[in-house]
């Protein structure tokens, strides 16, 4: 989707939903590409999910951390479990970690998304692999109020491919994992399947990854989308 198309798009669907939290965080004009980077806020954000199709797998935590240009704002670091329909399947359950009991303990879809978009108006979200969030987020939105989700989006896989294809470095697609290019920048790791560290590693890969390129000639945020 084009720049100005997505910005049109706000406003178009602003103007025609009804009150509800999906409408108030399209008050929130969407960062402009030309901003240098530092000047833009972000949201890293990560889900563990039932599976990956988003028209029948269900989200089980979503993690999330804001950014204030190149700072990650630990204190806004939040997980919410999702209490789910039914039962979790047990080779999602072995990889997440998350149980029935455990999902029992965790809060509406509907409870927790609104707290997303709240710190999500106005910034850029940063995910790995961003597609599946998208996927997943836009039909929740869907179901919960009519519409899909807008924002303007940085995927930190697309921003790792790039540089190597760039560089003409060769690679395998294990390689763009989020834990294999952590350990290529020599980040901290955190245990892989948990939103919350999982959403801290992508914010921090994006910041290593900003830093690697970054030439001290204003680099701007569609630099990177």
């Amino acid at each position: 989707m084009s720049r100005l198309l997505l910005e049109w798009r706000r406003r178009w669907r602003l103007r025609r939903l009804a009150a509800c939290p999906l409408r108030d965080y399209l008050e929130a004009p969407f960062p402009q590409p030309r901003r240098d980077y530092r000047d833009v806020e972000y949201v890293a954000v990560d889900l563990e999910t039932t599976g990956l199709n988003a028209r029948r797998d269900q989200i089980l935590s979503i993690g999330w951390v804001c950014l204030a240009g190149n700072r990650i704002r630990l204190n806004s670091a939040r997980h919410r479990l999702i209490r789910v329909r039914g039962n979790i399947p047990a080779d999602s359950a072995v990889i997440h970690q998350i149980t029935d009991d455990v999902a029992a303990s965790g809060i509406a879809l509907s409870t927790a998304l609104p707290e997303l978009l709240a710190d999500l108006a106005g910034r850029v979200l940063i995910a790995h692999h961003a597609r599946v969030e998208l996927r997943f987020l836009t039909a929740a939105c869907r179901r919960l109020w009519g519409q899909g989700l807008l924002v303007r989006a940085l995927d930190t896989q697309t921003v790792a491919r790039r540089l190597l294809e760039r560089r003409q470095i060769p690679f395998k697609g294990s390689d763009l994992r989020l834990h294999s290019l952590c350990e290529r920048y020599n980040l901290p790791r955190y245990g892989a399947h948990n939103a919350l560290s999982d959403a801290l590693s992508a914010a921090e890969l994006f910041l290593a990854q900003a830093a690697h390129r970054d030439t001290g000639h204003g680099m701007k945020l569609g630099d990177f989308l």
